[in-house]
């Protein structure tokens, strides 16, 4: 693979600078890089922004109004928007369920749902987790009983990012619970405004709601919204698994952290010097940016191979798993160039009109490396992954 940028890619990355420039808010802009998180109107915004360029859906066929970009390209795009602090576009419609549409799901489904994706009508979520099914997602117990031209479900969903925001839920359900546990489950969309389905915040460590549990009692679903054929689910699971677990990685933002953290580094001082100066803080840094470049040329090597139709193979879990250690890593070099001001204080301390204490960039570290030890949970917990890759990669 040659790896160096040709003049067209240089030119791209220029097209997108000039496009972040004048088009991504600046306000939005300034609230990421102190550590706020979008509202679903600002989620919402920049959606529209960038379908309105036609750069929302850069791995999607032209034929349902995606760029096609190539891997080149999408990693481009992606560093760019990482370093103007964009905020990331929520993947489940367009990065998850669109690529199992377009393989597993029926044209009418194509044609219903692909176009909603694009211009925002529907907001997606994830039903995969399950108290006691989340690495483990075969042990799932949401079941789906087919009566007639329906499916009545019941069950409980947990870990379901967003779904306070959500209009559809894409769900694994238990279709045939007299089977092998893969071989029983189907996958269905859902209306989030069906009778019988209630949504239960789940508040973080940080005070903020980004995940929940969701219900089901009794919720008819139209058998026309089973994607595939009944039971063939964890096929389709396992083929949008590979995608999240390549967006997982997040090359791109590890790129703008690894960044940020040297720039801290230069301005926080360590026995009167420069933390930057200190050797082992220098050989962190260099670790971890070697971890970086390693993984971002794997991501090119998956990229290309997702481009052409390829579903990513054990890649992804290999690619998931280095990918969450090193944006850890970087979460914790960060958390370490602030010092004292990374560490939560006190609300009432801070409300009103009294300043941050400390810089403006170290406020929300100490919050933001917590929350990201998710990163090696979901999307199929680091220790799954790596039992995958011995199973793939040494055979058993």
């Amino acid at each position: 693979m040659d790896l160096s940028y040709s003049p067209e890619d240089i030119a791209f990355r220029e097209e997108v600078r000039a496009f972040l420039d004048e088009k991504l808010p600046k306000d939005l802009a300034e609230k990421l890089r102190l550590g706020g998180h979008p509202t679903k109107a600002e989620q919402e915004g920049w959606h529209a922004i960038l379908n309105e360029r036609g750069w929302l859906a850069p791995n999607w066929p032209k034929e349902y109004g995606g760029c096609e970009w190539n891997a080149v390209q999408r990693h481009i795009f992606e560093e760019e928007c990482a370093f103007a602090n964009a905020p990331r576009v929520v993947p489940f419609g367009l990065s998850m369920l669109a690529p199992v549409l377009m393989k597993f799901g029926s044209r009418e489904q194509c044609d219903h749902f692909l176009p909603r994706i694009l211009d925002g009508t529907n907001w997606w979520c994830q039903g995969y987790s399950e108290p006691g099914a989340g690495s483990d997602l075969a042990s799932l117990k949401t079941r789906a009983v087919r009566q007639g031209d329906q499916y009545i479900v019941n069950g409980q969903k947990t870990w379901t990012t967003l779904g306070q925001h959500a209009d559809w839920i894409f769900c694994l359900v238990r279709t045939d619970p007299d089977v092998k546990q893969q071989e029983g489950i189907s996958f269905l969309l859902i209306d989030m405004n069906t009778p019988g389905i209630e949504v239960r915040p789940i508040i973080l460590l940080d005070g903020t709601h980004e995940v929940n549990e969701v219900f089901f009692d009794d919720v008819k679903v139209p058998v026309g919204n089973l994607v595939g054929e009944e039971n063939k689910g964890w096929t389709y699971a396992k083929y949008l698994l590979t995608h999240e677990r390549t967006n997982i990685a997040g090359v791109g933002f590890s790129q703008a952290g690894l960044a940020g953290v040297k720039r801290m580094a230069r301005a926080e001082k360590s026995g009167g010097r420069p933390l930057i100066e200190n050797p082992h803080f220098q050989a962190r840094i260099a670790k971890v940016e070697m971890d970086l470049m390693a993984m971002a040329t794997t991501n090119l090597r998956i990229i290309s191979k997702a481009a052409v139709g390829q579903a990513p193979g054990v890649e992804a879990s290999m690619l998931k798993v280095k990918g969450t250690i090193i944006r850890q890593e970087i979460n914790d070099l960060a958390r370490r160039a602030a010092g004292p001001y990374a560490m939560p204080f006190v609300s009432e301390a801070i409300e009103g009109d009294n300043d941050p204490v400390g810089p403006d960039y170290a406020g929300h570290l100490a919050a933001e490396y917590f929350n990201y030890r998710k990163l090696s949970i979901f999307g199929g917990s680091n220790e799954i992954q790596r039992g995958i890759i011995a199973k793939v990669k040494m055979g058993g």
